[in-house]
């Protein structure tokens, strides 16, 4: 065994600290009889000795025990993140921040549970009644437990969000409807940033939908767009020479996992027959490697003349509507200044006469000259 470790050393060291104490103690009763002060039968030295066999020996014993649990507690927590550690990938470097965070958390609660029940061990072998406390801590965990259910809920939550590693630190999420980049994950709540750097927290109890655009690896999703005059097998094979050509590149090979996989021909749409491709990437470099294969693809279609259709508007202004002529009538056009107006609408060259605008046999008769007698 190696005296030098502290989970051995530190036990040795409370040990002689109570059987000072207890040697003290038994000493400094007969002191103070000899020195005339009368203490009681209940302070007698062969009721403290009585008492330091019994109760004494198992509190220290009940000390000893707690404290040790908390080392080997203390000391598995310290293994695991040890092990983890380890390996240098970025996978497991993830894995030793979640068992740190795990490991301080469940650390703690069986500290903070194991201290507890020493405390309360140790007041029944002082002879005080523990039942007022037990009954006080029983109402006072009832009433927490209707009081706080969302925190309790949230705690639980982020518990288990944390160990099944369903996101991480530094991925692209969306949480119930929004998405942004996670910045923390907390035993209470996650926290999202978006793309416009707007914040969204969200309580780890109130997460319906989790999306994890980033986990392991990404696709860059394309849906390319050709006249349908284009031959769709010609447009495959310029397709994938891009996406080759892309990946020789270090800058953007680095990124790349697997060549491009062309999913066929997508849809027939309004103009445009649709054909959908992709590309697998690392993690976040999905939308990087997507806007540089789409201007490259515009490069090329430029040069093989592969035509990607557009919508197209006409516009039809129509026939032109008659002018319309004023000329004296009625009584019922009657103006302010006495002059008579009618609205007809006059003949354009060519026009054939229609009976209306036919001479009437009394216009004829009034406009002709004076009769002879």
């Amino acid at each position: 065994m190696d005296l030098s470790s502290p989970i051995v050393r530190r036990p040795i060291r409370i040990t002689r600290l109570v059987a000072f104490v207890a040697a003290f103690a038994a000493l400094a009763v007969p002191a103070v009889g000899v020195a005339g002060v009368e203490l009681g039968e209940r302070f007698s030295p062969a009721v403290f000795t009585n008492w330091l066999l019994g109760s004494g020996l198992r509190i220290l014993i009940i000390g000893l025990l707690t404290y040790l649990l908390i080392r080997v507690i203390a000391s598995a927590a310290a293994r695991l993140e040890a092990e983890l550690g380890s390996d240098v990938s970025g996978d497991a470097l993830e894995m030793v921040r979640r068992a740190r965070t795990l490991s301080r958390l469940v650390q703690n609660g069986l500290t903070t549970l194991v201290t507890a029940v020493a405390i309360l061990m140790v007041l029944r072998e002082l002879q005080v009644d523990i039942m007022p406390v037990l009954t006080g801590a029983g109402i006072l965990g009832l009433a927490v437990g209707f009081g706080a259910q969302t925190l309790v809920k949230d705690l639980i939550s982020g518990f288990f969000l944390i160990l099944e590693n369903q996101v991480r630190v530094g991925d692209v999420a969306v949480i119930n409807g929004t998405g942004g980049l996670v910045e923390a994950i907390k035993l209470r709540t996650i926290v999202l940033r978006d793309l416009e750097g707007t914040v969204h927290v969200f309580p780890n109890g109130s997460i319906t939908t989790l999306a994890n655009k980033t986990k392991d690896y990404s696709y860059a999703l394309l849906e390319i767009g050709v006249a349908y005059k284009e031959d769709t097998d010609a447009v495959v094979v310029v397709l994938k020479d891009v996406a080759a050509t892309l990946q020789e590149e270090p800058e953007w090979g680095a990124m790349v996992l697997e060549p491009l996989e062309v999913l066929g021909v997508d849809a027939f749409a309004d103009s445009a027959v649709t054909i959908k491709i992709r590309l697998k990437t690392v993690p976040l470099q999905q939308w990087a490697v997507a806007r540089e294969l789409r201007r490259r693809i515009k490069k090329a279609f430029d040069a093989k003349g592969i035509e990607i259709p557009f919508p197209h508007m006409s516009l039809y202004f129509g026939e032109a509507s008659r002018p319309f002529a004023v000329s004296p009538s009625g009584d019922a056009g009657r103006t302010s200044s006495g002059a008579e107006l009618s609205v007809a609408q006059t003949s354009q060259p060519g026009d054939t006469p229609r009976p209306d605008d036919a001479p009437r046999p009394d216009d004829t008769a009034g406009r002709s000259g004076p009769s002879g007698t």
